[in-house]
């Protein structure tokens, strides 16, 4: 589903930064970590978190992850939030994602449920 470029990037610690929509109809953009499974981008965010809410009021999204090192090197997919997943899943996978980027569990606190966001890319490129 994704091409070689999107794979690696979405492999490496490579950041996203990550756009919704809010109900005031802005765009809001925050640097994420980033994941996916076969066919989805993964966020994860906790349910009281502003850009849950943006999802939640419109479902469509941008996700651009470029290369720390190469910034001309990256790659966008546009699409929409189609699920979520809560619960102990949700709560592993931050995990999962945190020792990607720092080598350890998820150390801030958590002050509501997570939640990952399952995005169906509607639109990918990538350069590099």
């Amino acid at each position: 589903m994704f091409d070689d470029t999107t794979r690696e990037l979405l492999a490496s610690k490579a950041y996203a930064a990550f756009t919704t929509v809010t109900p005031s109809d802005q765009l809001s953009t925050q640097m994420m970590w980033v994941d996916a499974d076969d066919s989805h981008i993964l966020i994860n965010t906790e349910v009281e978190r502003q850009k849950f809410k943006n999802v939640r009021h419109d479902p469509r999204v941008a996700v651009m992850i470029f290369d720390p090192s190469n910034p001309y090197r990256y790659a966008e997919i546009r699409g929409r939030v189609v699920g979520t997943i809560t619960g102990v899943e949700a709560r592993e996978h931050i995990d999962k994602v945190s020792h990607k980027y720092t080598g350890g569990p998820y150390a801030n606190p958590i002050s509501s449920e997570r939640v990952i966001l399952q995005i169906e890319p509607e639109r990918s490129r990538s350069q590099g």
